[in-house]
């Protein structure tokens, strides 16, 4: 499969989609790439985080625009800040959490493409570009999800620092 055409958008432009508490726009998916990649911008709350989990069949590749995160990768953590770069191949468990007291934006990079969708099943559209009002994530139905896209969810982020259960 290759990509049809070029795609050009403006920063306002993309799907938005409000997912588990952050505004996400996908600004290109697997029409738009052939399948090749994904590229989603995430603008994310402070506090807000990811459960620790594998990607099975995704590389995923972070580019930190703004504000600070924290990702956890292999049990080690490492402080991300503006203009951060991380590289995780397939099958490495991570999670991050937004730290700090201001929002985090960053690109979320996937090949191939396809978690887009993954996103697109536990979100809503977005009323306004704007993170939305606070929103806890339905875990089990995560899980149910994560299960199709071939991601294994391993549990909260914070019980898997530095290489050990603290739970």
């Amino acid at each position: 499969m290759s990509a049809s055409a070029p795609v050009t958008l403006s920063r306002e432009e993309g799907s938005h989609i409000w997912y588990t508490g952050g505004l996400l726009t996908i600004k290109a998916g697997s029409e738009h790439t052939g399948g090749q990649y994904s590229l989603v911008e995430e603008l994310l709350p402070p506090g807000m985080s990811t459960p620790y989990h594998i990607h099975r069949n995704e590389d995923e590749t972070f580019y930190l625009i703004e504000g600070e995160a924290e990702f956890i990768i292999e049990g080690t953590v490492q402080l991300a800040k503006a203009g951060a770069f991380l590289f995780l191949p397939r099958n490495i468990p991570h999670g991050f959490r937004v730290t700090g007291k201001h929002p985090a934006r960053m690109l979320n990079m996937v090949n191939p493409a396809g978690l887009e969708r993954f996103f697109i099943e536990l979100s809503q559209p977005a009323a306004e570009l704007v993170i939305p009002p606070s929103a806890m994530p339905d875990i089990p139905k995560m899980i149910e999800v994560a299960k199709r896209y071939n991601i294994e969810i391993l549990g909260p982020l914070e019980h898997f620092i530095n290489g050990s259960e603290l739970g």
